[in-house]
């Protein structure tokens, strides 16, 4: 089973950008979204009924702002796009598709970088979270989050992190959250299960600013976090830069499922 995150920073513009040809050869089973900037009326058919695939959307209130989405060719049996907090909810944040043995997530997690209110705002959402997720994992249903968490947990996850432990994304309140999640509460970060030690090669997110790209200054923001009965079922996992679709580069998970 292979699944896709990739934060599109506007699903028009990514799909100017060629995102969806080269989604084409990837053979993935779940391809999920985030940062779509559209409500239904503002995507073509060819973005809603994207070849084989069926799409389900979490829209924001707000116009040409959030949202998250997954395209999957299998019906789900049940969808859930609210979590109980309300500013989170009405952004569009969440999406969940959940079956008989398994249920997919693409979820986008707040930026506070625009200020102190927003930065407020997204330690509410991690406060609200981390037990949303513990009570989640005791249910022992497989489930696996992908998105864009807004958070570099480690130094290793970014390249400048001498320059950055003051800035919104790698916060010490931020990092000891990733580190609560995996070490205390026991989900995974399927690409560090595979790969612990990558630096250069793992950044996902890249500002526009200067030549931030052309040099390689990145953060991995990007995650797929497994839920820890799928902990030997993490099979490859790989980050595609040859094209730039957007900010970000799509995250690929390949599973034994």
């Amino acid at each position: 089973m292979r699944i896709i995150t990739l934060n599109m920073n506007g699903i028009r513009s990514a799909s100017n950008k060629g995102v969806f040809s080269w989604l084409d050869s990837q053979a993935a089973d779940f391809i999920c979204v985030q940062e779509v900037k559209a409500h239904e009326n503002d995507l073509t058919h060819d973005m809603k009924a994207y070849g084989d695939y069926k799409s389900y959307f979490s829209f924001a209130q707000k116009k040409g702002y959030s949202g998250v989405g997954i395209y999957t060719k299998t019906q789900p049996k049940k969808i859930i796009r609210e979590i109980g907090l309300p500013l989170f909810d009405s952004e569009g944040r969440y999406l969940e598709l959940m079956y008989d043995n398994l249920s997919v997530v693409s979820i986008y997690l707040p930026s506070g970088s625009s200020g102190e209110e927003r930065q407020a705002f997204k330690f509410e959402v991690l406060d609200y979270l981390l037990p949303y997720l513990k009570k989640r994992k005791a249910e022992n249903l497989p489930m696996i989050l992908c998105g864009d968490i807004n958070i570099a947990h480690k130094e290793i996850d970014l390249k400048n992190y001498k320059g950055n432990k003051k800035n919104s994304g790698f916060l010490p309140e931020e990092r000891q959250w990733m580190t609560e999640l995996f070490e205390s509460v026991g989900w995974i970060d399927t690409y560090r299960k595979l790969y612990p030690d990558t630096t250069d090669n793992s950044y996902t997110w890249w500002s526009n600013r200067g030549e931030a790209y052309a040099k390689n200054v990145g953060w991995r923001l990007d995650y797929q976090i497994a839920h820890p009965s799928l902990k030997d079922q993490i099979l490859e996992a790989s980050i595609y830069k040859d094209e730039k679709f957007s900010d970000h580069a799509p995250l690929i998970i390949d599973y034994k499922l």
